[in-house]
């Protein structure tokens, strides 16, 4: 006599799990039906990986399938159990490792040369300065510049065993606690790694860190698109994004690409809103005046034209350049220019942060489905 999957599927639909008392069918259990001559199998799936009725259960379909079709098809030594895999210790130290992180802005751009770190760098500080729990990660695996602007060059964190982990205190200054991969090479050394192997540092700086409370996580992101940034929104649940541009044609062009990024389908990541940097350019000795070196109100019309807001105009003044190379950020001159853009900058994310909050779910971590 011969049988088919049918005549299995409707034997099987009188098996219930003892917990949800509906039968296995329903409940999708089965899969991968084979018939072999006189031996058939089949793929019995759990959605716990220590459900305790996994033996009985396998006990109780090879009974009721020789109730149902008689002794002629054997089963036994053809069920195959399936079960999702228990999580590793690793595993659960990632699930567990921002939990008490309110908020994740990453700071990006389209393209390099437009002061992205230097404006995260003031921004985190500025943020401190409100009385904000604030961190800082440099993903900018290949040319990190955060140790050398917060003055922490040659610096090495902290690391202790936890469990099988070791876990990383990041070092703090200003106000900030900062982690960078800078800490952990000679700053002369030339970086030549593969996608997987900046990937792999990003993971380690984000779980592997010792966190504690945040109000905001900054996380300077490297220029353009790329494996980082993909990483960074499997990784973690982004609050938002802020996009850093000039004022120039070349720069917005290239910012249009990394707004696209973010809220495209597969990413879907709010942007907060747009930072101009280099917006004029105003001498020390004359603060009432304006050079629009690299032109006027770019950003202001791609705010427009992609109806996102403009968080802030930093202007170009000697002082922010030698603030970041001699590690004395200019956000912390009080009262001067540059402090006071970026106290407004400030101001004006924290409360982008909380509209967004107010309107929107949290940020699905984007999950990368292989066939």
């Amino acid at each position: 006599m011969s049988y088919s999957s049918k005549q299995i599927l409707d034997a099987l639909r009188n098996v219930k799990h003892p917990e949800t008392g509906q039968d296995i069918i329903s409940m999708g259990m089965v899969d991968d039906i084979w018939i072999e001559g006189n031996k058939a199998g089949f793929t019995l799936s759990f959605k716990k990986p220590t459900d305790p009725f996994i033996n009985s259960m396998q006990k109780v379909c090879i009974q009721v399938l020789g109730q149902e079709l008689g002794k002629d098809l054997d089963f036994n030594g053809n069920i195959k159990i399936k079960t999702p895999e228990l999580k590793s210790k690793t595993q659960k130290q990632e699930a567990e490792s921002l939990k008490d992180v309110k908020n994740v802005i990453a700071v990006a751009s389209g393209k390099g040369g437009v002061g992205k770190s230097t404006v995260a760098t003031n921004l985190a500080i500025s943020l401190a300065k409100t009385g904000a729990k604030v961190g800082l990660i440099d993903a900018d695996i290949y040319g990190p510049s955060i140790p050398k602007m917060f003055n922490v060059e040659g610096q090495r964190p902290f690391v202790r065993k936890v469990g099988e982990v070791d876990m990383i205190t990041p070092v703090e200054n200003y106000g900030v606690k900062i982690l960078s991969i800078g800490f952990f090479i000679n700053p002369e050394d030339a970086l030549v790694w593969r996608g997987a192997m900046a990937t792999s540092a990003l993971k380690q700086l984000i779980h592997q860190a010792e966190w504690g409370e945040l109000d905001y996580l900054v996380i300077d992101l490297p220029p353009g698109t790329s494996d980082v940034h993909l990483t960074l929104v499997q990784e973690t649940s982004v609050t938002g994004a802020l996009i850093v541009s000039t004022p120039q044609e070349v720069a917005l062009a290239d910012a249009i690409k990394g707004i696209k990024m973010f809220t495209g389908k597969q990413i879907n990541v709010p942007i907060l809103g747009l930072i101009e940097n280099m917006s004029w350019f105003t001498p020390e000795e004359l603060p009432d005046n304006k050079y629009y070196i690299f032109g006027k109100d770019g950003c202001k019309n791609l705010a427009e034209k992609e109806n996102i807001s403009l968080l802030g105009q930093i202007p170009i003044v000697q002082s922010i350049r030698e603030g970041g190379d001699y590690g004395n950020p200019a956000s912390l001159n009080e009262g001067s220019i540059v402090e006071i853009a970026f106290k407004e900058l400030s101001t004006a994310v924290i409360n982008a942060v909380e509209q967004r909050n107010i309107e929107l779910e949290p940020t699905k971590r984007v999950e990368i489905k292989t066939r």
